[in-house]
């Protein structure tokens, strides 16, 4: 019976796709296989010193208070403390025992302990005083045990995925200025692309260039020039907070702002404001050839996708625009609707 209870629990721990479904299943299974009133299981925080999550199946549990209560208190706090089973053959007689429902005659408590770690307590009840035998409790040892197992292999698993999704976010951004970066803004453009191209709707982009930027880093120093791209990304970034724009570090001294839902008009009117919030910073650039602080000069496009089109043709022709921007003295903007 042991073999196939241990085997079932094995079971259930796969199935589960988060931790809570899979400790839920467990304790199902402990609760439908055995003759026990109550299964639970109650994991602690890392530090091991709060109880933080519960769940149990079976007869009704009321427990006094919610969630997180620390483990100085309670048989299953005595548990953690002791790093022992505790048997509690009358749960009247126990000062620590914490009634849950009145039909309790006895509990048995058994630390999930994985190698050293310390996960949690796993708490049987039953309403008979005689049920927890030595070969029940040697029975439910070993339920912990692989409770334990599948208990740290969730974790385990749950730690990967935070850091696969922290090395996602760190590989989309910018380790200069906090922005996007161009991986980030190609993929973003592509899914833009896409949607915009259903629904029929203006997507429009902003191609930022700062004018003399080579001059600046040899005339000031790359220090400086770094905390001059790390303020225009935060202006950039501003400018359209509270909006769906992607703004990001196309490369070197270029920012990109992709504009969902933007005309060329409406684009324009945003890189005008943009070039003149960048000059009222009034950051120092004294080898510019156009004014005595830093400048930016500002390509925009706009078009209704065309999913036969590839994405990239919306930021040719914001490139040809920057170029013209350029030609005209820079520090301004020109707008070129996409063919």
């Amino acid at each position: 019976m042991l073999t196939e209870i241990l085997a079932q629990v094995s079971m259930e721990a796969l199935q589960g796709d988060t931790l809570e479904a899979m400790l839920q299943g467990i304790v199902d299974c402990v609760a439908r296989r055995l003759p026990v009133a109550i299964a639970s299981i109650i994991l602690l925080n890392d530090e091991g010193t709060h109880f933080v999550q519960e769940v149990w199946s079976g007869i009704e549990l009321n427990l006094p208070g919610d969630l997180p209560w620390p483990v100085t208190i309670g048989a299953s706090g005595r548990c953690v403390r002791s790093g022992e089973a505790q048997l509690i053959a009358d749960v009247e007689t126990d000062a620590d025992y914490v009634p849950g429902n009145g039909q309790v005659k006895s509990e048995y408590l058994v630390p999930i302990r994985h190698r050293a770690h310390l996960h949690g307590v796993l708490n049987l009840e039953s309403t008979s005083a005689d049920f927890f035998t030595p070969e029940v409790c040697a029975m439910f040892d070993a339920v912990a045990l692989q409770i334990a197992g599948a208990v740290h292999l969730a974790r385990v698993v749950r730690e990967l995925e935070l850091a696969n999704r922290k090395l996602e976010q760190l590989s989309m951004s910018d380790g200069l200025t906090g922005i996007a970066n161009r991986r980030s803004f190609d993929r973003r453009l592509e899914e833009e692309w896409q949607q915009h191209a259903q629904e029929g709707r203006y997507l429009a982009l902003l191609l930022v260039d700062v004018d003399c930027f080579k001059a600046l880093n040899d005339a000031c120093g790359h220090v400086f020039g770094d905390e001059c791209l790390r303020m225009l990304a935060r202006l950039c970034a501003e400018i359209v907070h509270g909006t769906q724009a992607h703004v990001s570090r196309y490369g070197g001294e270029e920012f990109v702002l992709l504009l969902p839902g933007c005309d060329l008009r409406e684009a324009q009117r945003l890189g005008v404001d943009l070039c003149r919030r960048i000059e009222a910073l009034a950051i120092g650039h004294p080898a510019s050839i156009v004014a005595d602080r830093v400048t930016v000069s500002i390509g925009v496009s706009a078009s209704r996708p065309d999913p036969k089109q590839p994405p990239e043709s919306l930021i040719v022709v914001a490139d040809r625009a920057l170029y013209e921007a350029k030609a005209k003295g820079r520090n301004g903007v020109v707008a070129l609707p996409c063919a």
